[in-house]
């Protein structure tokens, strides 16, 4: 071997209007080795790894794989060149075989062009016996577990020559067994020549099968080490760097303490989504919803907003039980939802801003001739209120920046005299500006005695905004912080599991 590395980045650059994805990242993997790239949301981990896959073209930079020089390649040559990627979404197809899902493309057929399933199946079944996974290649997809499923994925990366296999968060559908499997299969190949980049947020599973770790800030390299030579604090500690500067630092409301008007969250499950989570939110209080992304923050939202189905789960605003059994319930019972896709799912983005705005109120007061006189005083009132920038509130949303879309979104729901509201991501995609302006109308807002539940993945947001953050951990609620406790470090190690207040 000319070197010991199979593969080299120098310098990759990613960036997207208002985001550097990536800044000037190098990176080597060495041959036979499993390297750990870890970071927080945001970090630059997926879009690297994308980058290597050949999904993503960066912007400079250059790529060498075993001495060949690229300056970005696309999913066909990745795959010619011998990169498979698991990713932490089964892509299968769940009513093929699960034979014909590891040789999708490549199955074999008769010369009429028929797949020969028999062959297909006995192919699948030799490459599961060298991998110690025991699933019948024949079964239908939809018999399968989860943790099934997940192996058919592993084992599909292993049904072409691999010389780098990439995993994203691999065990996170797997069970102690699984895991086991998937272990000795990375641990039998490596000593083969395999290489692998194992992304986890799960870090104790690093000082179990990686050789050496990686850490990713805000698109930067921020360090390499060999994981016999550093431990779990240090790299959490580097995760962290240097905290974000607060866009605004939200003084107490004095009294809250004392307060007993309260929204209570009892006891929301669904099994595999959301475990028995219970809280409560005083009026007046900005309560933080902390995790990884897949912690289950989306699907507790959408419960207590009757979106979805629970299994169980009851909703108490002070001493009444108004948990909704869906969405127009909610809205009726003063429940507003500001989800993450505010494109597709909080707005008409192709009709005007004072249509939107008033969209919930009439569904909440159907059956009412529309005055629309006034309405288009009293949503332009509020827009004003709310600080969207616009020549006229018959402009459509579709031409706002991302900072007003979401301002509109806002006032749909205080239109619709919402007391109760939950913002999921409500930040995402908007600039430093609109987002101390979205912090400054939240905190308003809090102080006027609404009640807000805000999930978010930027760490500095929730310590600046909230006066509790409750940390989701595989569905479970894990921790509630208060006052000092609120710290990038707390927030980042009980989202990963390290040193759980349960």
């Amino acid at each position: 071997m000319q070197t010991k590395n199979i593969l080299e980045a120098v310098e990759v650059n990613k960036s997207y209007p208002g985001v550097q994805a990536l800044d000037a990242v190098d990176f080597d993997l060495r041959y036979g080795e499993v390297q750990a790239l870890v970071g927080q949301n945001g970090a630059g981990k997926s879009t690297f790894i994308e980058i290597i896959a050949g999904s993503i073209k960066p912007d400079s930079g250059k790529i060498t794989l075993e001495g060949e020089e690229y300056t970005h390649l696309d999913p066909s040559a990745s795959i010619e060149i011998g990169i498979q990627t698991v990713h932490q979404e089964n892509q299968l197809v769940e009513e093929l075989s699960v034979a014909e899902n590891i040789y999708l493309y490549n199955l074999p057929k008769t010369r009429f062009g028929f797949v020969k399933l028999a062959t297909c199946i006995e192919a699948a079944e030799a490459l599961f016996e060298e991998l110690g996974i025991d699933i019948p290649a024949g079964t239908k997809l939809t018999e399968l577990t989860p943790v099934q499923k997940k192996l058919i994925s592993i084992a599909k990366a292993f049904s072409r020559k691999a010389r780098i296999l990439i995993l994203d968060e691999p065990t996170a559908a797997l069970d102690t067994k699984g895991k086991g499997i998937l272990f000795e299969i990375v641990r039998r190949y490596t000593q083969k020549g395999l290489s692998v980049i194992y992304i986890s947020h799960h870090l104790g599973e690093i000082f179990e099968i990686c050789d050496r770790v990686t850490i990713f800030k805000d698109g930067r390299r921020i360090n390499t080490h060999t994981v016999k030579e550093t431990d779990m604090n240090t790299i959490v500690q580097e995760m962290i760097g240097k905290s974000t500067m607060s866009l605004i630092t939200r003084s107490s409301i004095e009294g809250l303490d004392s307060v007993t008007e309260t929204l209570e969250i009892h006891d929301y499950h669904r099994e595999g989504l959301v475990e028995h989570v219970s809280f409560s939110v005083r009026k007046g209080e900005i309560f933080g919803i902390g995790g990884l992304v897949g912690a289950g923050r989306t699907e507790l939202a959408r419960m207590i907003f009757g979106l979805d189905e629970k299994d169980s789960g009851s909703l108490m605003y002070c001493g009444s039980d108004v948990t909704p059994s869906d969405p127009h319930d909610a809205i009726g019972k003063g429940i507003g939802l500001l989800t993450e896709d505010r494109k597709d799912n909080g707005l008409v983005i192709i009709r005007p801003i004072f249509e939107n705005v008033s969209l919930v109120r009439f569904a909440k007061s159907r059956g009412e001739f529309m005055n629309l006189t006034r309405e288009r005083v009293e949503t332009e009132n509020i827009s004003k209120q709310l600080s969207v920038i616009t020549p006229s509130i018959s402009q459509l949303v579709v031409n706002l920046s991302g900072g007003n879309q979401q301002k509109v979104v806002l006032a749909k729901w205080l239109y619709a005299e919402a007391e109760i509201l939950i913002f999921d991501e409500p930040t995402v995609g908007i600039d430093v500006g609109s987002k101390s302006e979205i912090y400054a109308l939240m905190d308003d807002l809090a102080r006027r005695g609404k009640i807000i539940i805000m999930i978010s993945s930027d760490d500095p947001e929730l310590i600046s905004v909230c006066d509790r953050v409750g940390i989701m951990r595989l569905g479970r609620l894990v921790a509630i912080l208060d006052g000092d406790e609120i710290t990038e470090e707390n927030i980042l190690k009980y989202s990963m599991g390290v040193g759980q207040k349960d």
